[in-house]
């Protein structure tokens, strides 16, 4: 897989949201990330940076609802551009896995690259806000990725006694977890499947 090819751009809009994503997988971490949720941004930023994707966002959701149908729908939009990026997923390694503190905190994040959508969410008691951000919306997000990226991810964050911090190492381990995976294995010409296809 040539590494110019591997880029992803999505644009969607609905009645919720209006949205656009654009990802280079084989990036430098450069990041311009406006959702319309600070927190959001926050996190996605890390994922950026720590993932050494280069990644735009762009959305305008409802708002004046609440912060759900923009969460979900990047989360959407965000996994479809991973899927396109990732075309026939020739070449890659598929499993990445990274294990990261952040001070008090740790998150574990495992991930297979084989298109079969599926997450499992561990986190032990969170407030329900980080601000004025819902923390209820991370698995949203997450499982949106994963549903739309074709993505089996397992999240864990293994202890911690800040919220935020508990939230930054998940979405810095799944960064580095996903550019682990994402990366070309230079030994590898075909899928990384014993059934010849993902």
């Amino acid at each position: 897989m040539e590494t110019e090819l591997r880029k992803g751009m999505v644009d969607r809009k609905t009645r919720e949201t209006d949205i656009q994503v654009s990802i280079s997988l084989d990036g430098q971490g450069i990041y311009d990330i406006a959702t319309g949720v600070p927190f959001l941004d926050h996190m996605l930023t890390l994922f950026a940076v720590h993932g050494l994707f280069d990644l735009s966002i762009r959305a305008a959701g409802d708002l004046e609802v609440d912060a759900h149908h923009t969460v979900e729908d990047v989360g959407i939009c965000l996994g479809q551009a991973l899927a396109q990026a990732l075309g026939d997923r020739k070449g890659i390694r598929r499993y990445g896995h990274a294990s990261i503190p952040m001070d008090e905190a740790c998150a574990t994040v495992v991930l297979d690259l084989s298109n079969r959508p599926y997450m499992v969410y561990n986190a032990p008691p969170l407030e329900s806000r980080v601000g004025r951000f819902e923390t209820e919306l991370v698995p949203e997000f997450l499982r949106a990725v994963c549903q739309h990226g074709g993505i089996t991810l397992h999240v864990r964050v293994d202890y911690g006694s800040n919220t935020h911090h508990m939230l930054e190492a998940a979405f810095k381990a799944f960064g580095r977890a996903l550019d682990e995976a994402t990366r070309l294995d230079e030994r590898r010409s075909g899928v990384p499947s014993s059934k010849g296809a993902l």
